[in-house]
């Protein structure tokens, strides 16, 4: 007990009471993430049409895919550690073996956090980009927040479980599943960025006469700087190609058995002895 670091100066019923509670905030945040990304949904086809509705739909449902395989992930994690906590504590109560464990406690605590933190955030993100007001890189970078938490949470579960344990391989496959839902949320995403600014950028519905000539005088100059460029770069390209024509110009051409030849002797002066012959 002198040993324990007093940053864990903490209660066994505390200790065994911190992880239940954490577990079960994180599922809520989970199940609250859900229902926020379906009123997103409804909003999104209430207010949005066209292409901006079909990117935000596939976003949000990438975003729902991901949030129910982590919610199952949970659900199975829960399951994992009770059987550990059955199998492990012997005589000793659920808070004691918490106790004893607290290391192990902690970073299962740790990670349920960072689990319902990561699902938050992502809701978050996913708002802000159907609202327009943020950017596509924040879900991005939530989507593998959330596939680091989660591999947190696997490997904090799978220290004292039972290699032969069903829940075990069970919990290793959602984990698995998590990560293909979040490598769902990123692609959905790029591709909708994509498509979102290819739309802005050829939508001139909204110009005035005055408006898309001046636009169309400002394409102009930009065709005719690129062409000078690659003109530029084409000349460029030719000289390099005669620079090499004549460096390898200085070289004998390989005979047709196909053998390679040595490179010749500088003539320096009458060599005294017959050159070694070469391997090929």
């Amino acid at each position: 007990q002198e040993l324990r670091p007093k940053s864990l100066d903490i209660k066994q019923e505390e200790l065994g009471d911190m992880v239940e509670k954490e577990m079960a905030s994180t599922s809520e945040a989970i199940e609250d993430a859900v229902r926020r990304i379906e009123e997103m949904m409804s909003q999104a086809r209430n207010e949005s049409s066209g292409v901006k509705l079909e990117v935000n739909e596939r976003i949000l449902n990438s975003c729902t895919d991901l949030m129910k395989a982590i919610r199952l992930l949970v659900t199975t994690s829960t399951n994992l550690q009770k059987e550990i906590v059955e199998s492990g504590r012997g005589a000793a109560t659920t808070q004691e073996f918490y106790a004893k464990n607290s290391r192990w406690t902690e970073g299962l605590i740790s990670a349920s956090k960072a689990v319902g933190w990561g699902a938050t955030q992502l809701v978050e993100s996913a708002d802000r980009v159907v609202l327009h007001t943020g950017k596509y890189e924040e879900l991005i970078v939530c989507s593998h927040e959330i596939a680091a938490s989660t591999a947190q949470l696997v490997a904090a579960s799978k220290v004292k479980a039972e290699k032969s344990s069903r829940n075990l391989a069970k919990l290793q496959e959602c984990s698995r599943n998590v990560n293909e839902m979040a490598a769902n949320v990123v692609a959905s995403t790029k591709s909708g960025q994509e498509q979102i600014e290819e739309k802005d950028t050829m939508d001139f519905s909204g110009m005035s006469l005055i408006k898309l000539k001046k636009e169309e005088m400002e394409t102009q100059v930009k065709v005719l700087e690129l062409e000078k460029r690659l003109e530029g770069e084409r000349v460029r390209l030719g000289e390099l190609r005669k620079q090499h024509y004549v460096l390898a110009g200085g070289c004998d051409a390989a005979p047709e058995d196909g053998e390679a030849k040595p490179a010749p002797a500088p003539r320096r002066g009458i060599l005294k002895k017959p050159p070694i012959a070469q391997k090929p």
